[in-house]
């Protein structure tokens, strides 16, 4: 199978593989050096940064008129125990305007804070709360950083 035909054999409606290289390549060069890496994985592109690097980021791929990811749509982590930065904090960003999703990682140490993002998008709220009770990770300047879903003896 050639890449031509990788392409015409998106589903209709969504991005080329194309499109989300090209986008890709975008990210990477008005992302900067805070972009660790950024590669297409299926159908959507992942960014990696450091976790002290994630605000900076966010605002660029929201403010950046051709890429628009305004929407954060979620905000998870995902446990890796055996590694030192046991985990990665990840972070789903939709642009409407190209139909598009993004996945910015950062990977994070074991009582490492990572910075808030809530001043940027208000969703991010309930998803950093929920994170911090579940994985323990500390949102810093998070407005109401206290527990969703267990009790605090947990």
């Amino acid at each position: 199978m050639t890449d031509n035909d990788l392409i015409e054999a998106a589903e209709p409606g969504l991005p080329s593989l194309a499109s989300l290289a090209d986008m890709a390549e975008h990210l990477g060069d008005v992302g900067g050096k805070p972009v660790l890496s950024c590669s297409v994985s299926g159908d959507e592109i992942e960014i990696r940064v450091a976790a002290a690097n994630i605000p900076q980021i966010l605002a660029t791929i929201r403010d950046d008129r051709r890429a628009g990811f305004t929407q954060l749509i979620d905000i998870t982590a995902v446990d890796y125990p055996e590694r030192a930065s046991r985990f990665d904090v990840v972070y789903l960003l939709l642009s409407m305007r190209n139909n598009m999703r993004v996945r910015v990682v950062a990977s994070v140490a074991e009582g490492q804070a990572v910075p808030s993002v809530t001043p940027m998008f208000m969703s991010a709220n309930w998803a950093e709360r929920e994170a911090w009770d579940m994985f323990g990770i500390f949102f810093a300047g998070h407005p109401d950083l206290r527990r969703l879903l267990t009790d605090y003896g947990f």
